[in-house]
């Protein structure tokens, strides 16, 4: 297993409209909403900083110059705005996008909203450790049930001996959960639609050529896509 980071590069996904957080995201971006005393890009990029990912590509839509302001004021990691001011490309569209910003293959690509507790290696470098490009297009966190907080959802995925994953059966439960983390590779990437279009588009392809792999998650993972959420997590991370 190889003991550096597989990129020091990583697109960091802020450009969503924050649905599910309102009435909090009336008047801000969801990624600068606050969590524990910090805010929720801040939980995602300092944990990029500690891991030793030197760059972040963050894409923004939403309230753009808000994100703008408050990134302009960080040093570490460097970042590099993609701006999608003129039309918001959901997950794969935002990639495709940024995908001449972020340059390194492969790189990381995290959600804003993502909090969690490394297990015995932070997760960059578990991720890491676990990556073949020769056989991998990209390779999920999964988070098992048990390790979800606050999480409600059927699951998303289930994974096989070697680690390949499928999606979850339509009426079934999944054991894994996606942690809104990954190793991302430029061939995942290649003929990718024009415009708006969500991540599972180029996965389901992965998943069809035996190409998607999975890593299950040794620490905690929270879900914080409502407001009712913060508190609980907040509370978890306290007893943590």
């Amino acid at each position: 297993m190889t003991k550096v980071l597989a990129s020091d590069v990583a697109m960091v996904l802020s450009a969503g409209l924050g649905k599910r957080m309102r009435p909090l995201t009336a008047s801000r971006p969801k990624p600068l909403v606050q969590v524990a005393g910090k805010l929720l890009i801040d939980h995602a990029l300092d944990k990029l900083s500690k891991a030793g990912v030197a760059r972040a590509v963050v894409n923004v839509h939403y309230l753009a110059d808000a994100m703008e302001a408050y990134l302009a004021k960080r040093q570490v990691p460097a970042i590099t705005i993609s701006d999608e001011r003129s039309a918001l490309l959901e997950t794969g569209g935002g990639m495709v996008k940024a995908l001449p910003l972020i340059g390194s293959d492969p790189f990381f690509c995290l959600n804003s909203d993502n909090i969690w507790l490394d297990g015995p290696r932070n997760v960059f470098a578990h991720l890491s450790d676990h990556w073949n490009a020769e056989r991998m297009d990209a390779l999920l966190l999964l988070v098992p049930h048990a390790r979800a907080y606050n999480y409600r959802g059927k699951g998303d995925f289930h994974m096989d001996a070697l680690g390949r994953i499928s999606r979850r059966r339509s009426g079934r439960v999944a054991p894994f959960i996606y942690s809104g983390i990954q190793i991302v590779s430029h061939r995942l990437l290649r003929d990718a639609p024009g415009g708006a279009f969500g991540t599972m588009t180029l996965w389901q392809r992965a998943m069809d050529e035996g190409r998607l792999y999975g890593l299950s998650h040794l620490g905690l993972w929270y879900e914080v896509g409502e407001p009712q959420m913060i508190a609980p997590t907040e509370a978890a991370l306290k007893s943590d």
